[in-house]
């Protein structure tokens, strides 16, 4: 049981957890792997689990009916992929798709919403999770209206940054373009900007951040208002 709750620590929802409220969910909770491309659930389809990475980084996507895509959040090893289901809603219009390869847990539908039927510390935290996870999909679609490519580039390699351990990430110039909802030939023109600028080295699906305190700097204000409201709603400390 230790053992399991030290790995599920990377999580910083499962870490948050009283001792009480881990006791009954270590027995229901399956370690998985997501690898990159899994789709967690698709639109309009029941959820059967809530997922919570630890490694790896899920893009909540809007798909539209002639196939084109855009990124509406992204989730990491700060929350859990699935919040239709205490909300309420059961399903969602969006799709879940594994944006960066990883490990995770999940969990049964039926087992979180009566953790949050009880109405104690999981259903506070869940709420602020839910209200910080809010706040990045509107500042997403303010940033996407109103800010550059490159400057909406920094936000996501900031976003995705803050999800994993080190400054390497493994995406294709198609896979961005698609998070983003733009041509590929955009974000090339967009990587090459910060990269001519000394702040990323990017080759065959690899990027690699040389200066994060430079792409913090060019990033536009959207990302500090995101981080700001999850290490406010999101304290690094158990809920009570």
């Amino acid at each position: 049981m230790n053992e399991h709750r030290d790995a599920a620590l990377a999580n910083h929802l499962l870490a948050a957890l009283p001792v009480e409220e881990w006791a009954r969910w270590h027995d229901e909770m399956e370690w998985v792997e997501l690898p990159l491309g899994r789709v967690l659930y698709e639109s309009g389809m029941p959820l059967t689990h809530v997922y919570f990475p630890t490694t790896a980084i899920v893009s909540l996507l809007y798909v539209m009916l002639d196939g084109a895509s855009a990124e509406i959040a992204v989730v990491g090893r700060e929350g859990l992929v699935g919040i239709s289901l205490f909300m309420g809603g059961e399903s969602t219009p969006s799709r879940a798709v594994v944006q960066s390869a990883g490990q995770g847990y999940r969990l049964r539908a039926s087992l979180l919403k009566q953790e949050f039927a009880r109405a104690g510390p999981v259903m506070h935290l869940l709420l602020r999770y839910t209200q910080a996870l809010i706040t990045q999909m509107s500042q997403t679609a303010v940033c996407n209206r109103h800010h550059s490519l490159d400057q909406q580039l920094c936000r996501w390699l900031l976003l995705s940054l803050d999800r994993l351990e080190g400054r390497e990430l493994v995406m294709t110039q198609e896979l961005i373009a698609n998070m983003l909802g733009v041509r590929r030939e955009g974000v090339t023109e967009a990587a090459l900007k910060l990269q001519r600028s000394g702040l990323i080295s990017y080759a065959r699906g690899h990027i690699s951040v040389l200066d994060r305190p430079g792409i913090e700097r060019r990033s536009c204000e959207c990302y500090g208002v995101v981080k700001k409201e999850y290490d406010r709603l999101l304290p690094d400390r158990q809920a009570s």
